[in-house]
This record gives C-alpha cells, structure tokens and sequence, in this order.
C-alpha cells in the first residue's frame, strides 16, 4: 500500500440529531471511531476533504491515519452512510487496528487482460462478473490495495472460483474459510444470449449510421468547395 490516507478530525461533545444537523449545515460530518480496545470516540470531519479522499478505490480498503486533534490513530472505514439523494456524507464510522491484530476488509477485484481473453477473442463469448469485491482477513500490514483477476486463459464457458484466485502471502478469503460449499464462482466466460446479440445488433446498427451520415455530410461539404 502505497498511499497514505490521512483524515483531520476533531473530537466532538454534541450528541443527537440536533447536533449533527449542525454539524452538517456547518460542512462538517459527524463519526465515531471504535475498537482496539479503547472506548469509543464521537468525531468530526471536514465534508470536503473527506469526499476527495471518497473518490480513490484504494480508500475503501486501506489502512487510514487519523489525526484527531494532534493525536493519529490507525482505523479502517467501516460503514459509511449517504445521503439517498445528495451527493454528501452523513455518517462515518472508523474501527481502530492495532498491527498484532487480523482485520477483516472488502478489497476491490481488478480483472485484467478482459480484451484478450480467449473465451471472448476466439470464443464470440462474454464475460460475466459474479463478483466484484472479496472480503479477506489479514494483519495490517498485508491487507492489499485490490486483487487481480487474470482472465486471459478463460475459454468459453470456463469459469474462476474463490479456490483460483491469487491472493497475497498473509491473506485469508473468508468465505473459503468456511469449507465446502463455498467456493463461488468469481468470473465467468459465456455464449452470448439472444438479447446480447440483438443488443451488439442494434449498436452495430447505430454505429452504421452515424458512419453514414458523416459521410454524406462529408460529401455535401466537398460539392460546396467544388462550386
């Protein structure tokens, strides 16, 4: 993990709804940060910086630095609640990691060579992503940024599972942890259905258009010249 993420908080009192309406008007974004065997801390945010930092995959599931008030704390985000409409924040919460200590994170999947997989280049295929985040268990340290997923050599009909996937020394997939029966299907190669193919159709057909009508816009722009 290369980037160091690092939010500015700044202890709260204010409790309630009340309070974080305020708090909210005033550009601020009421959390909490808790675990690591200290007591909960109620915090605040700064609204914008905490949406740039939003913005990057990585922050998601990285470790993050916590400034509150001049002292740091290392957290992971745990839940983070929307507004349903607006593009805001209205809630943080942070669980603290100490570095002796497993945490369980979402980490994003990347899947890589999609354009030159065989079931798709050779195959007429398509790939399909039955998921799209694992959750692993891992120290600190080794928690990675995302994982890769290389579907190059996916032929079709041909499928990865969580028992293919390469994860990196010291990280655990939950879900194989608990035996047989859950090894799920990661990605997929498979035929196209009608409804894809009438849908590449139509595309196609569009793509046909367009073609067409700058052409003759072509064209009609080479007689005005000529005249």
């Amino acid at each position: 993990m290369s980037i160091d993420y690092k939010l500015n908080a700044h202890a709260r009192d204010e409790r309630g709804k009340n309070a974080s309406r305020r708090m909210r008007a005033a550009g601020q974004v009421p959390g909490i940060i808790y675990g690591g065997g200290e007591p909960p801390e109620a915090v605040t945010f700064e609204h914008d910086h905490l949406m740039n930092n939003l913005e990057n995959e990585a922050f998601y599931s990285h470790v993050l630095t916590i400034d509150v008030d001049g002292t740091s704390q290392k957290a992971i985000l745990r839940e983070l609640q929307r507004h349903p409409h607006k593009p805001t924040v209205l809630h943080l919460d942070l669980l603290r990691v100490r570095e002796d200590t497993h945490i369980n994170v979402h980490v994003p999947l990347h899947f890589i060579n999609e354009d030159t997989c065989h079931g798709v280049k050779l195959g007429g295929g398509v790939i399909s992503h039955n998921m799209v985040e694992l959750e692993v268990s891992c120290l600190p340290r080794h928690l990675p940024e995302f994982i890769e997923v290389d579907v190059q050599e996916l032929d079709l009909n041909d499928s990865l599972h969580l028992s293919d996937i390469q994860v990196p020394e010291g990280v655990t997939i939950l879900e194989l942890a608990q035996g047989e029966g859950h090894d799920h299907t990661v990605v997929s190669v498979h035929a196209k259905r009608a409804e894809e193919i009438i849908e590449d159709e139509e595309e196609e057909g569009l793509d046909d258009t367009a073609e067409d009508a700058q052409d003759e816009e072509e064209d009609g722009s080479e007689q005005n010249d000529a005249s």
